[in-house]
């Protein structure tokens, strides 16, 4: 395989490079948040995940801001809330507050965070989406935790809107599906239905919140290669073509969490640390069905 380094990236349908490694800040309050950010930004970091629901997309655009990083060689992540009481007009004032709470011209990627609300709402949400990649406000768009089964309904939505709204192109471009993805909960069926597409597939949760760190076959290979297991699962993550986003306030985790460009395991490695469990530990939103 292609060597992976810390400035690999993955290039997008919308033409656009996203990092291989990304910072996820879920759940961590504002004034962590910004600590947080600023020592990823300064261990090698340049892709943050943020969303409006996690409530700190202000102090990830601070942090970016005094880091003295260029903002054009950042990659910024934020999500749209999901919901019945989110539709078109809804999602356009949700881009637009991203953009005043973060501070930048322009978002690089947003997603719908997951497919509550029904096929209407979706369809609303996506055209909003479409509209601020036109309107310059974002780069590049995708969905959070749909499962195939939506994707398979968005790619329908995105002809019909094409259909209504002049052609080609006009209908969105799908560069990006993110879930929670580990050796636990590998989600082939997505992962196989974006390869098809040239669509990146990132993970959330790839340590598995330190739940699995006691796994033999975890222990073993962080044995041999003198890493930690989460350095390990995120190399992992890596070599199955994820893009994982780990996330840690702990200085020397997030560290140690970007320290994964030095090792390399081998196909047989990979394949063994490999389940065929379905033991998601967020929530799991994949599942649900079209009318939820």
């Amino acid at each position: 395989m292609a060597s992976i380094t810390a400035q690999s990236a993955f290039k997008l349908n919308s033409g656009y490079e996203l990092p291989l490694v990304g910072f996820g800040v879920y759940q961590i309050p504002a004034a962590e948040a910004e600590k947080a950010t600023a020592e990823a930004l300064k261990v090698g970091y340049r892709h943050i995940d943020s969303a409006a629901a996690y409530k700190n997309e202000a102090a990830c655009g601070e942090a970016i801001r005094k880091s003295g990083v260029p903002r054009g060689d950042i990659f910024y992540t934020t999500k749209i809330p999901p919901g019945k009481n989110m539709g078109y007009e809804a999602a356009k004032a949700q881009i637009d507050t991203s953009l005043k709470e973060a501070g930048f011209d322009y978002l690089d990627l947003v997603l719908f965070h997951a497919p509550y609300g029904g096929s209407a709402v979706r369809k609303q949400v996506w055209k909003a989406l479409v509209e601020a990649v036109e309107e310059g406000k974002v780069r590049s768009i995708g969905v959070s935790n749909y499962g195939v089964h939506h994707l398979d309904e968005l790619e329908q939505h995105i002809k019909e809107l094409e259909a209504e709204r002049g052609g080609p192109g006009k209908g969105g471009v799908l560069s990006v599906v993110q879930h929670e993805a580990h050796p636990w909960c590998v989600r082939k069926d997505i992962a196989e239905w974006s390869a098809k597409r040239n669509v990146a597939v990132e993970a959330y949760c790839p340590l598995v919140r330190g739940q699995r760190a006691e796994d033999k076959t975890l222990a073993k290979l962080s044995e041999k290669y003198g890493k930690t297991w989460a350095q390990v699962l995120t190399r992992w993550s890596l070599q199955k073509g994820f893009v994982p986003l780990p996330k840690s306030v702990t200085p020397s985790r997030i560290k140690d969490n970007f320290a994964v460009f030095d090792f390399e395991l081998t196909p047989e490695e990979v394949a063994e640390l490999e389940t065929d469990e379905y033991s998601p530990i967020a929530w799991d939103p994949v599942k649900s069905g079209l009318d939820d």
